[in-house]
């Protein structure tokens, strides 16, 4: 009995370890999109998207699919430092679907001179070859 529970403890250490470990990768993500945004560097931030025709984001303009529209359209509605001001997320919530899968809500919001703008987000995140990417972002 005691083996069987050392077991299941060990187990569950193990996954809450791990969980944790990608929850750390999938924060960093994040800040490496903010630390890209706030140098002014749209094509950094978007390093972290998935580079896929597959790509899906949703926006106040409706869904726009793949990687290359996607930085067109950020690169439209941002064209300068000015417009994209400084970004700052919150996050809300982190929840494991899958090994492969994760779900991330949060909030963002951008100061700039012109006037603020703030909205919330959810990204579904996906492991490929070891590296996590945003396959689909819903932002408003």
């Amino acid at each position: 009995m005691k083996t069987l529970f050392l077991s299941i403890f060990l187990f569950c250490t193990i996954q809450l370890f791990a969980q944790r470990k990608t929850e750390k990768q999938i924060i960093s993500i994040l800040k490496i999109q903010d630390e890209a945004w706030n140098k002014g560097d749209i094509n950094g931030f978007m390093e972290t998207y998935l580079k896929s025709d597959s790509l899906m984001f949703i926006g106040k303009s409706g869904v726009t699919y793949g990687w290359q529209n996607t930085l067109n359209n950020y690169k439209k509605g941002y064209p300068d430092t000015t417009a994209m001001g400084k970004l700052n997320f919150t996050l809300i919530d982190i929840k494991k679907l899958s090994r492969k899968y994760y779900h991330v809500v949060g909030k963002w919001h951008l100061t700039r001179s012109i006037g603020d703008l703030q909205g919330h987000f959810t990204l579904l995140m996906q492991k490929i070859k070891g590296k996590w990417y945003i396959i689909a972002d819903h932002s408003s």
